[in-house]
């Protein structure tokens, strides 16, 4: 029972705590007349705003989360395959693991306007900067995890007679599912980043594009709900990540 009351502390309560501490030392910094109110607004007048064009916040949102959530499944899908591929074929890895090194270093919103240049303004450049700004985690952490599979598991399913795929999907995957959780962790939040930043250089619709809209409206009561809102659903996202991948490893005591 002690132990259980640890742990809600732990993971219910003390982030609570620095979340609220968070509000009231911008309470504080807000009512000090440090910065103006018209740049800083308070955290009510914030929650205000969020209350008067949440309809616009939402009907933004879905646009944005539609191409976070298109892009991270391609993101995911290309970095399984590298991590498979470099997995497979060691000269492969060795190769092409510097190249994608190289694709992380050019910044997002330097890439960003001529990805929109080639492919214009549409949804498909923001899904393609979201997919390159996720799949490296991915390919990474799967590629680690394949990696760091027991040699005396693999000999004992070979002395079975069990072929390279059978090794790869009974005991690989099972054992690359951790790390590929913590870097889709990483990954979930590259993707709304990715999207609203996508959204700054060109386009439609969006997160990224109503606050553009916002600050030139001078509106930043309203500007900093949005991006408290953007908070909140990475947040939102992190939190269901954590609930499926504890139904999924339900083997590994360590990760539940």
């Amino acid at each position: 029972m002690r132990k259980k009351l640890l742990n809600i502390t732990y993971k219910v309560v003390v982030p609570a705590a620095f979340i609220g501490l968070f509000f009231l030392i911008w309470e504080i910094i807000c009512l000090s007349g440090t910065v103006s109110s018209l740049i800083l607004p308070t955290p009510g007048e914030t929650f205000k705003a969020f209350f008067t064009e949440g309809k616009l916040i939402m009907q933004h949102t879905g646009i944005t989360l539609l191409e976070a959530v298109c892009g991270l499944a391609c993101g995911i899908a290309v970095g399984f395959v590298l991590a498979v591929l470099m997995d497979t074929f060691k000269i492969f890895g060795y190769g092409f693991k510097p190249l994608l090194v190289i694709t992380q270093t050019v910044p997002t919103i330097v890439i960003a306007p001529l990805i929109s240049l080639w492919m214009g303004y549409d949804i498909k450049p923001k899904i393609l900067l979201v997919a390159l700004t996720t799949f490296f985690p991915i390919a990474i952490g799967l590629a680690d995890g394949y990696r760091s599979t027991d040699t005396d598991m693999i000999d004992l399913m070979r002395s079975m007679g069990a072929n390279r795929w059978k090794i790869f999907w009974f005991l690989k995957l099972p054992n690359a599912l951790p790390n590929f959780f913590s870097a889709l962790k990483i990954s979930t939040t590259y993707a709304i980043v990715g999207a609203v930043i996508s959204e700054w250089v060109g386009a439609l619709g969006g997160l990224g594009f109503y606050i553009l809209r916002l600050q030139r409206m001078y509106a930043y009561d309203a500007m900093f709900a949005t991006i408290m809102w953007i908070i909140v659903l990475s947040l939102a996202w992190l939190m269901a990540l954590e609930i499926i991948k504890r139904c999924v490893i339900r083997w590994d005591k360590k990760e539940n």
